[in-house]
């Protein structure tokens, strides 16, 4: 929505009038800058998208007003963050994580692969993901999800292959 010269005009004459005070109001107020950078830049969308309710004759105390809802709002917003990571940490912190049982050959060959490498074999044989959800993960096609399976598969082949000739024979295993 386009605004009248006039309020422009009077956003203008209030952000350049009113921005350092209302920065240093929020830098005092709370812990990290970047804080209360966004708390002034909210406070200013406010005014912006409102500037035809800001009282003419009593703007900056009406700035200090919205700037003090929006930290406010961070502040419980940031509480219900850190409610939520706590309780995630509890409920990690009781999980099991049964890792798969995996020859020692096989995780030598593994290990040798790259990292992306790997990931793509986890996903379908660990995370049960078909082509087409593996295509999802990988924000890719299915083809070339296909592609990338195919060739991690041969890699982890070839890993193999070299593994089994270059690893001797345990007395146990003859």
């Amino acid at each position: 929505m386009a605004r009248a010269p006039s309020s422009a005009a009077q956003f203008e004459d209030l952000y350049r009038s009113c921005y350092q005070d209302l920065l240093g109001y929020a830098l005092r107020r709370v812990d990290r800058p970047q804080d209360a950078a966004d708390v002034v830049a909210d406070t200013f969308l406010v005014a912006w998208r409102r500037i035809d309710e800001v009282p003419l004759d009593r703007a900056r105390p009406w700035l200090f007003g919205v700037a003090r809802n929006m930290m406010a709002n961070q502040h419980r917003a940031n509480r219900r963050r850190a409610d939520l990571a706590e309780r995630l940490r509890q409920e990690l912190s009781q999980a099991t994580v049964v890792q798969p049982d995996v020859p020692a050959s096989l995780g030598a060959a593994f290990a040798t692969l790259t990292e992306a490498d790997q990931e793509v074999l986890r996903l379908v044989a660990w995370e049960g993901l078909s082509a087409e959800d593996l295509a999802v993960t990988l924000d890719c096609s299915v083809n070339a999800a296909r592609i990338r399976l195919h060739r991690a598969r041969k890699r982890l082949a070839d890993a193999l292959t070299q593994t089994s000739v270059t690893t001797p024979l345990r007395s146990s295993d003859a």
